[in-house]
C-alpha cells in the first residue's frame, strides 16, 4: 500500500515536473498503483482491516512524494448504476475553464493534510482538461462540471504545489461568492 505524505512534506510545495512520453512503464504502475490505493480507501472492509487508511476521491504524485504531474480521480457519480468516474492522468493541464464558480458546503479534506481547515474554497464550476491517459498513453480531453470538476482542480492543484486551503479566504472563510454554486 501507498504511503500517503503530509502536511509539511517538501514535495506537497513544489511544482511537478511533465512526465516523459511516451509513458514508462515505472510510471503507468505508479499510476495503476494509486488508483489502487483510492479504490481501497473507499471499500468498507479494507478500512475495516486497515483503520488508518482514510478514504479518499483523488491523489496526485506529489501526495505519495513523486514530484512528476500524474494524478488518478476515483468517486462514485450514480449510486443507482454503481458507476464511478475514473480518471488516470499524466501532465494534465486546464485548458478551458467556465466563470461559474462552485464549492463544496461542507468544504474540502485532502489525504495529505489531517487537520481540518475550515473555508469555502471557490473553483470553476466547469473545466476542460488536456491529458495523457495513465493507462493507454493517448492524448484525451475531459470536460467536467460539478464535483468532478473541483476534484480535477483539487489534484492539479497538487501538481503546483498548491493545497486547498490556501484558496481559503483568511478573513471571510465563509464569504459567499454571489454566483457561486453549492454542491
Amino acid at each position: 500500500m501507498l504511503k500517503i505524505v503530509l502536511d509539511g512534506a517538501s514535495s506537497l510545495r513544489e511544482a511537478s515536473k511533465e512526465v516523459e512520453l511516451p509513458l514508462s512503464a515505472k510510471d503507468q504502475e505508479t499510476m495503476k498503483e494509486m488508483l489502487d490505493y483510492l479504490i481501497k480507501s473507499q471499500d468498507p472492509e479494507f478500512l475495516k482491516k486497515h483503520p488508518n487508511v482514510r478514504s479518499g476521491v483523488g491523489l496526485a504524485a506529489p501526495q505519495i512524494g513523486i514530484n512528476k504531474r500524474m494524478l488518478v480521480v476515483y468517486f462514485l457519480d450514480d449510486p443507482e448504476s454503481n458507476h464511478y468516474t475514473t480518471y488516470v492522468l499524466a501532465n494534465p493541464r486546464i485548458v478551458a475553464s467556465s466563470v461559474k464558480q462552485s464549492y463544496l458546503e461542507g468544504g474540502e479534506g485532502c489525504l495529505s493534510v489531517p487537520k481540518p481547515h475550515e473555508g469555502y474554497v471557490y473553483r470553476h464550476y466547469k473545466v476542460t482538461v488536456s491529458a495523457v491517459d495513465g493507462l493507454t498513453g493517448n492524448p484525451i480531453l475531459i470536460k467536467e462540471r460539478g464535483f468532478g470538476a473541483i476534484v480535477l482542480q483539487h489534484e492539479i492543484d497538487h501538481l503546483d504545489g498548491i493545497l486547498f486551503y490556501d484558496r481559503i479566504d483568511k478573513n471571510d472563510p465563509f464569504k459567499k461568492l454571489p454566483g457561486a454554486v453549492s454542491i
